[in-house]
């Protein structure tokens, strides 16, 4: 099986721009002759005949195989893994426990608050509040700040994006609440300043406040301890640590798709992986292993469904569309072939590995056989292969070969012999394969086309 190189083609004129494609050739050629005023070195001048034939335009692209999502969990807090429910390889189901940390910082954050909220229950049932009301406000600010700083540094540590954004919800909401309490107990304030109230109602809003502030602060620090215990957020198969396993960069793992996702993920459904350990060092977490915060734990990886990730250049990428269909073959299998369908093409251009301009496309993976009737093996995340979309067909076309179809004057052109005469004959092309051309206009089938040594030809020139 031949092997495309992955890097980008040259790129000739439109006419007659090389493309990597298959097609079927039914030329035949009616005479090999030597035009008069060719000399004996010279390479003789080929004639054929247009022909109608069918011909495929394929467009080959490098790509990836691609996972369909990925989660990797991390650390929310420094601590220690007190127990792992899962092992490498195993399967689970979305909201399955997979492991358990214990952080005292977090324990410890939670019983304050405990103590915090029974304090201002008791001072609330029993009218405290003491004297300095404005004092008191200050403090149960001071401390509502502190208490939403922390729990969002704690969700921004959460790998998990439904439940980091949850906390985070939760934060803004609770921080939008004290707010509209921590202004009425201003406003009460200032009415007994100006004399236009009693100072039961102001002290009754403050305890109000704190209250609120401590049933939050209590919320929050019991949200981070549950997070404490990691469940999946997807379906999927655990292996150990994060995306960029075994200290390789996201952008080093990354090849074809671009920085910032590891390979075998499309970047579209992941954020930046955390660093690795360095090369050489498992990335398992044992039981009873320190973390720290952020650290990777497990990554769950769906593969459900595979994907392919290709990267088509700008020049053809016009021709793709959602719903075409493509042959896959994987470096790693060799002599199979896979079927594969076009979901999307991206909008936006990525830079290839020379420079260029080249589009994502997004293709649903479907099964591979050896043959006919043999079953490939099923692939996996990473794997390099080259996809050969099939994106124009003529079944009953006029062409000819590629190699007669040539530029002049801006326009696509071929030799065409009349009367045993060279006429040069601008031509409008359909479907380019890599072996024949359909005609559109401007040859009609039986013509006699000169298809090798259009450069040593002139218009009028005699050829036999």
């Amino acid at each position: 099986m031949v092997r495309v190189p992955r890097t980008d083609p040259p790129r000739l004129g439109a006419a007659t721009r090389p493309r990597l494609l298959t097609a079927l050739l039914a030329v035949a050629v009616l005479t090999t002759t030597t035009a008069a005023s060719c000399s004996d070195d010279e390479s003789p001048v080929t004639l054929a005949a247009a022909a109608r034939a069918a011909v495929s335009e394929v467009i080959d692209a490098p790509a990836t195989v691609v996972a369909r999502s990925a989660a990797t969990l991390t650390a929310p807090s420094d601590g220690t893994l007190v127990s792992l429910r899962v092992q490498p390889g195993q399967r689970v189901k979305r909201g399955q426990v997979l492991a358990v940390l214990d952080s005292p910082a977090a324990r410890d954050r939670l019983r304050q608050a405990k103590r915090a909220l029974t304090a201002a229950e008791r001072a609330g049932r029993t009218g405290g509040g003491g004297a300095d009301l404005r004092g008191g406000l200050r403090g149960t600010d001071k401390a509502a700040d502190e208490t939403y700083a922390a729990a969002r540094a704690a969700a921004d540590r959460i790998s998990d994006p439904k439940l980091r954004d949850a906390l985070l919800l939760q934060v803004r909401t609770a921080q939008q609440r004290y707010d509209s309490a921590a202004r009425a107990a201003d406003q009460a304030l200032r009415a007994v300043q100006r004399g236009v109230s009693n100072l039961n109602s102001a002290v009754g809003a403050l305890s109000a406040a704190q209250r609120l502030q401590a049933r939050q602060a209590y919320d929050l620090a019991k949200a981070a301890v549950d997070a404490l215990t990691l469940r999946a957020p997807i379906a999927g198969v655990v292996q150990p640590g994060g995306t960029a396993a075994g200290g390789v960069s996201p952008e080093a793992l990354a090849g074809l798709l671009g920085g910032g996702a590891a390979a075998g993920l499309d970047p579209s459904v992941l954020g930046p992986a955390p660093a690795g350990p360095p090369p050489g060092v498992d990335v398992a977490v044992p039981e009873g292993a320190r973390v720290t915060a952020g650290s990777p734990v497990l990554t769950i990886v769906d593969t459900g469904e595979l994907g392919l990730l290709a990267e088509v250049d700008e020049t053809d990428v016009l021709l793709v569309r959602a719903g075409l269909t493509a042959a896959v073959e994987l470096d790693a299998v060799t002599g199979a072939t896979y079927d594969a369908t076009v979901r999307s093409v991206d909008v936006l251009p990525v830079s290839s590995a020379r420079g260029g301009v080249s589009y994502r496309v997004r293709l649903t993976l479907g099964p591979g056989r050896f043959g006919e009737a043999e079953p490939a093996p099923a692939p996996r995340p990473g794997m390099n292969a080259v996809v050969r979309l099939r994106v124009r067909e003529a079944a009953d076309a006029i062409t000819v070969p590629a190699s007669a179809v040539f530029s002049a004057d801006g326009r696509d052109t071929v030799w065409v012999v009349r009367d045993g005469r060279a006429d040069r004959a601008p031509v409008t092309l359909g479907v380019q394969g890599q072996d024949l051309v359909q005609i559109v206009s401007g040859v009609q089938a039986g013509d006699r086309i000169v298809v090798r040594g259009t450069d040593q030809v002139r218009d009028g020139q005699e050829v036999r």
